[in-house]
């Protein structure tokens, strides 16, 4: 299993804004993280949408944090793309999701639902501050 690509990119482009003193353009942001600036500008509407960037109009526009990047953490941003984080598809929260017919009183679905939450709890811990204090990053 692993983080999509819009994720990826997405926790890319949260990182640059936090490493920087100012505003940042979308192409040069694309440029910095390698990605193509359409896909960069889609992943950047979703991260403003979410709360976690602000957009500037203008000749000095471009995207910042909205937020102190100690206060963003890995599942914001994940979420701001993906969604809620779910191991399964079976813990999307209705019986039509469960192929057996066993939502709500099933092993699986417990099981899934505690690893879910493990992972949640994990991805909450890790903010973007403590990417900047990483001189590996």
């Amino acid at each position: 299993m692993h983080i999509t690509q819009e994720s990826d990119y997405a926790i890319r482009i949260v990182y640059c804004l936090a490493r920087s003193d100012s505003r940042r353009d979308a192409r040069g942001i694309s440029e910095e993280i390698c990605v193509s600036l359409r896909f960069s500008l889609k992943i950047l509407g979703k991260l403003v949408q979410s709360g976690l960037v602000t957009s500037f109009k203008g000749n000095r526009g471009g995207y910042e944090l909205a937020r102190p990047a100690s206060e963003i953490t890995l599942r914001n941003v994940i979420e701001a793309v993906e969604g809620e984080y779910c191991f399964s598809r079976c813990l999307k929260g209705d019986s039509a999701c469960c192929s057996r017919g066993a939502w709500g009183s099933c092993a699986f679905q417990r099981v899934f639902s505690e690893i879910s939450q493990e992972v949640n709890r994990r991805l909450d811990e890790v903010t973007f501050a403590q990417f900047l204090e990483d001189p590996s990053t």
